[in-house]
């Protein structure tokens, strides 16, 4: 038996492959179990945010509408629905990709669908009807068949799309943009510790990666935290003791939505159709990029398997509102995961088993502070942007349907608004330069439904107009 390399380019030994190895196909990716454990914890350190970020999104929304959504709760079943689904998608989906709320969905579920007068609950409600629906599209093929019909050039756009998109987080987390006077966003230029914090460990992120030290990314928010820690920017908690809660679990109601005395037929069918669209399309955007800045995608841009993935991230949706968290998909920060050399299930096992943690040591989790892991994010976001690179920018056909899906992305904070406009862009160059015959019919049907999407608001105005006070 011929010896294998990791992904680093070492040699692993040449011993019997384990269970564990054999199951995952850990030496079949080039990798090692301390690679993909390595990874797994890189990839929880820059979502472990989300443990504070969902609870204090959500209850901004909700208020104090029902006192099951606390802080404390929220905190605890975020945790525990990313940890649960996170070990689902690298047992079932073997792939180094992890799940948690979703930053934008649920937004939408805090402000959108409680300023439409839905309860928390109702709002939850949405979330698992959507989630099901998804789901049933992903075991009739339509998802899988969705993601194969679109184009090559497309696929890459979405991961550079991406890229740019965890960069640009990565320079927000580490205070150096911000919302702009006069302007969308502005530099601010680094006065306060905590900027000096971020460009210290992007230092040390760059000179690590650049160095090719293994275990960069770990190394580098290891030692960013240990810095923050000493220029007072982060804090060790006093008390280390938590008492979970989880009094968000099955409180959720599928009838609301549907009540006349709340929401029109129409309004309540556009807005599960619109939060149904952008969970289908952050993940497929998510999962194609991530796969090909790992090397497990095809030359055709498809990635195997990915039905598995895809039933998993359904799955997860659904089970977020059943959860009271809102829905859980695959997170674009997978990726820096994928750049400290994760590449099999066992990362994302990984991840997920210290989410389960999280519930229990969830102050741990926020000793580590946001301009810790910005500097990774900005590294993992150049890494994705380098798949440019494969995409004909000079040929009209793909190189604007490719730049509008790359720029709208951080531009608008979501990454379905990029993919939209990038569908639709192409479509209709490809009909007015008469090759008709090389658009996918699903193509034909996705650009449709994201007409639609961006065309919500006025149908719903046209539909069902708010009365004249």
């Amino acid at each position: 038996m011929e010896a294998t390399t990791d992904v680093r380019g070492g040699p692993v030994a040449d011993e019997p492959e384990n269970g564990v190895e054999r199951y995952f196909g850990v030496r079949e990716r080039g990798s090692t179990i301390g690679t993909e454990l390595r990874a797994g914890l890189t990839t929880f350190m820059v979502m472990a945010y989300i443990i504070f970020v969902n609870p204090s999104i959500l209850t901004a929304g909700f208020g104090t509408a029902d006192p099951n959504f606390t802080n404390v709760s929220l905190a605890a079943a975020t945790a525990l629905v990313a940890g649960i689904m996170t070990i689902a998608m690298g047992i079932v989906g073997r792939y180094p990709f992890a799940l948690a709320a979703g930053l934008g969905i649920n937004a939408i579920v805090a402000f959108t669908l409680t300023g439409l007068g839905l309860s928390p609950a109702g709002a939850m409600g949405v979330i698992v009807i959507e989630g099901i629906i998804v789901t049933v599209l992903v075991l009739v093929g339509l998802r899988e068949a969705v993601m194969a019909a679109v184009p090559l050039s497309l696929k890459r756009a979405i991961g550079v799309g991406i890229g740019l998109f965890i960069l640009f987080i990565g320079f927000a987390n580490g205070g150096l943009i911000q919302a702009g006077s006069g302007t969308l966003v502005t530099v601010s230029y680094p006065t306060q510790p905590a900027q000096f914090v971020f460009l210290i460990g992007l230092a040390i992120t760059f000179v690590l990666y650049a160095m090719k030290i293994r275990a960069a990314l770990i190394i580098s928010i290891i030692a960013t935290t240990v810095i923050a820690l000493l220029m007072g920017v982060a804090k060790i908690p006093a008390d280390f003791s938590v008492a979970p809660n989880f009094s968000t679990l099955a409180k959720f109601d599928v009838t609301e939505v549907f009540d006349p005395a709340k929401l029109s037929i129409i309004v309540a069918l556009l807005t599960i159709f619109a939060i149904m669209l952008t969970d289908f399309f952050d993940t497929m955007g998510t999962v194609t990029g991530v796969a090909a800045e790992a090397g497990l995608a095809r030359p055709d841009g498809t990635v195997p398997g990915v039905g598995r993935v895809l039933l998993v991230d359904s799955i997860a949706a659904a089970v977020g509102g059943l959860a009271g968290t809102s829905s859980n998909t695959t997170y674009i920060e997978s990726a820096a995961g994928v750049a400290e050399g994760g590449r099999t299930g066992l990362t994302a096992v990984t991840t997920g088993v210290l989410f389960l943690l999280a519930i229990f040591l969830s102050p741990i989790a926020g000793i580590v502070p946001a301009q810790a892991t910005a500097p990774a994010l900005v590294l993992v976001g150049y890494l994705m942007f380098t798949l440019i690179r494969d995409i004909p920018v000079n040929d009209i056909e793909d190189g604007l349907p490719a730049l509008l899906t790359m720029i709208l992305m951080p531009l608008t904070y979501d990454i379905t608004v990029g993919i939209g406009a990038g569908f639709i862009s192409w479509v209709l160059i490809k009909v007015v330069r008469g090759k008709v015959a090389e658009v996918h019919p699903l193509m034909w049907v996705v650009a449709v439904a994201f007409v639609i999407f961006f065309a919500q608001a006025w149908i719903s105005g046209v539909v069902a107009p708010v009365p004249a006070a």
